[in-house]
């Protein structure tokens, strides 16, 4: 998360750090000096992710076909240079930035608050000075680039510490990113995806060595210098008091420099007057207040530590480096088989959260463009918390109270596997009852109905309008261009589809952890939501449904769509019916409830939600929206039905700092084993 302060100290102060670069120039050059290698840039991704969305839209829920398109041109943009990108995201929130975590999503609701008020006030997205990030952008980010061939690595501690390892093992030509810390860090070059002109490749790169010489320090100086400035390690809070010492004996030389440039220049001045030992900086704990943790200064110091380098400051004896050692003696599997695999797909980004249950039993979920104002629909956390909770079951109640074994699930081969794995899957989301008709769906089809089903039945509020858009949302996007989708217009931006689109895109991530979790029904390309949401598109559904529009508007006068929009509506009223949830129609118009909640509707409509299923398999859409018919036999069950009270383990809900945290509740016998980790906590803003 970087030094408060010192990038644009670096940008106003030190003009010669800041050097522009033309990169298929380096590039060259690093040929020549190393002609075995590909020159390689190692990309900081959470660091870009608000860079590379560049589409117009983002309130709506995401322009993702268009975002898709964006990586892509990104990608062949440096290959057209002979430049390889890897790409690096943050697989965890690392405890010790875990305060700092949480101020920052308090934050985002603010903005994100004030941002459903201007929504309502103008019926408009606002301008870009007001964006926030599609809800879980960097998620699918990851996906995407996966997809798109690209080496992408998911770590195992905060990114920064990794990608700068990974710089300097590898000899890459530099680093891509926006974060203060590699200033700090001795590794390859720092590169601005700030700066970045995409065309050109022309960017910024920052030089270490420039700063040091307008501090008046080296390179062995700089993550003292960090500490003394306040980082993810050491707060600020406990700095004042050293901070004001420094400008009492170092005032600034400069009246036009604000207080934080002062504070840089003082501390940097204070470190080079004192010697370059393991005494000085003990000397310094001792002066500082850090309280009862009086090693924070030391181990500030040591996170800028990459392997294999030293530093004046801490002797080799006194280290405590460790990169990811211990995982397994403290996690929640204790198969080492189990936690090996998760682990490995956690690396190549391949699943997701699955290794952060199994391993420290923590989840973390970041915010979503939701209302707080809406009491109608309740917060993401809630709605998918049931689903949430068979997943912990089928992760760490393996073969207890009718769940399956977990080594059958990823390890087993065969049909009768493959159907167990599909049920599973299915179970998280009470739909075993509909297994067959949604397996001769298409995949991303039958996935998206069934997080529609799953919603539809946890949300009480939905309501007919809401399923038609839904239902030709799916169905209208197919064989939309991302061009063409970024040529859609809206008239208006109706806020609560604003916040639907946000909880549908957030349920595709439960939908990714369950298909990680049962091992892997779908591929995880069915699952993304290029392949099943656009953000206007369903805006203009939304509103065309509530104005009760006719069937044929709705569809966009494609005939051929009638029969499967019939079919999908009636497949999820009827799982909703066996679950004795019955969907009423609700229209809001121009986003007011009617008087009226319960009217006539446009026939075709009132006719498909009382019509029984149209059989899939005799119909002009197959081998498009159907898959090849099944065998009629008998109807597979799992068996969790018959369990599925033992199969829900029941959480505990309580606050912590504005969050909502989830725990999942465990047998006694693992609390009593595991006192450290009583359960799974669910960090999400609602």
């Amino acid at each position: 998360m970087g030094i408060k302060g010192l990038q644009g100290f670096v940008a106003r102060v030190c003009p010669d750090a800041c050097r522009t670069v033309d990169l298929k120039e380096m590039a060259e050059k690093h040929r020549i000096d190393h002609p075995d290698v590909l020159p390689v840039i190692v990309v900081d991704a959470m660091s870009c992710v608000r860079r590379w969305y560049t589409p117009e839209s983002w309130v709506c829920g995401g322009q993702w076909r268009e975002y898709l398109a964006v990586l892509e041109d990104f990608i062949e943009t440096f290959k057209a240079a002979g430049i390889e990108l890897v790409f690096y995201f943050d697989g965890v929130v690392e405890e010790k930035k875990r305060d700092e975590w949480i101020k920052r999503r308090q934050q985002n609701n603010k903005e994100i608050a004030n941002l459903f008020q201007f929504i309502k006030a103008h019926r408009k997205q606002p301008g870009r000075e007001m964006f926030v990030l599609p809800s879980a952008l960097p998620t699918f980010t990851r996906f995407a680039l996966k997809a798109l061939g690209q080496k992408t690595v998911c770590t195992l501690q905060e990114a920064d510490f990794e990608v700068a390892a990974y710089g300097l093992q590898h000899n890459c030509m530099g680093i891509l990113g926006q974060d203060s810390d590699y200033l700090i860090y001795n590794t390859s070059p720092y590169f601005s995806i700030e700066n970045l002109c995409l065309d050109r490749l022309v960017t910024v790169m920052y030089s270490r060595e420039d700063l040091c010489r307008v501090l008046g320090l080296s390179m062995k100086h700089l993550p003292l210098f960090a500490c003394l400035l306040g980082n993810d390690v050491v707060p600020e809070n406990l700095l004042e008091g050293f901070w004001h010492k420094c400008l009492v004996t170092c005032p600034s030389r400069n009246r036009s420099y604000n207080r934080r440039t002062s504070i840089i220049l003082a501390v940097a001045n204070y470190i080079s007057k004192i010697p370059c030992s393991y005494s000085s900086l003990k000397h310094l704990e001792e002066m500082l207040p850090l309280g009862s943790d009086n090693t924070l200064l030391h181990r500030g110091m040591e996170s800028y530590l990459l392997p294999g380098q030293q530093s004046p400051w801490i002797p080799p004896d006194a280290r405590n480096f460790k990169m990811s050692s211990g995982q397994e003696e403290t996690a929640m599997c204790r198969d080492k088989e189990i936690f090996q695999l998760a682990k490995e797909h956690h690396i190549q980004s391949e699943n997701y959260a699955i290794f952060n249950i199994l391993s420290n039993g923590e989840l973390e979920c970041s915010n979503s463009l939701e209302d707080d104002c809406d009491t109608e629909i309740p917060g993401q956390a809630l709605i998918y918390r049931p689903a949430r909770q068979h997943i912990y079951s089928v992760l760490l109640e393996s073969e207890k109270g009718g769940t399956p074994n977990l080594k059958t699930l990823w390890f087993a081969k065969g049909p009768d596997v493959e159907k167990q794995r599909y049920s599973t899957f299915l179970a998280c989301f009470h739909l075993q009852d509909v297994m067959e008709e949604l397996q001769a769906l298409e995949a991303p089809v039958a996935a998206f109905c069934c997080l529609l089903t799953y919603l539809m039945m946890q949300v009480s509020s939905l309501s007919l309008e809401d399923l038609n858009a839904f239902v030709a949302l799916i169905l209208c996007l197919r064989g939309k261009s991302a061009a063409e989708l970024a040529t859609l217009q809206l008239v208006q931006v109706d806020p609560r589809a604003v916040h639907l689109g946000a909880v549908l895109v957030r349920g595709l991530t439960t939908l990714l952890m369950a298909n990680s979790a049962c091992g892997f029904p779908f591929s995880m390309d069915d699952l993304m939501p290029w392949k099943v949401f656009d953000g206007k598109l369903f805006q203009e559904k939304y509103q065309k449904s509530h104005r009760s529009c006719s069937l044929e508007e709705l569809l966009e006068g494609n005939e051929s769509l009638y029969t499967p929009f019939q079919n999908l509506k009636a497949l999820i009223c009827k799982a909703c019916a066996l679950k004795k949830r019955t969907i009423q129609s609700r229209p809001r118009g121009n986003g007011f409830i009617t008087e009226t909640h319960q009217r006539e509707l446009n026939p075709r409509f009132q006719q498909t939600h009382r019509s029984s299923l149209v059989s899939p398999y005799h119909n002009q859409m197959r081998g498009n929206l159907w898959r090849n018919p099944q065998p009629q036999g008998r109807r597979y069950r799992s068996g969790h039905s018959d369990q599925r009270r033992r199969f829900q383990v029941p959480p505990w809900m309580f606050w912590h700092n504005g969050l909502i945290l989830f725990t999942l509740g465990l047998s006694n016998e693992q609390i009593t084993t595991r006192p450290a980790r009583v359960g799974i906590h669910i960090a999400s803003l609602w």
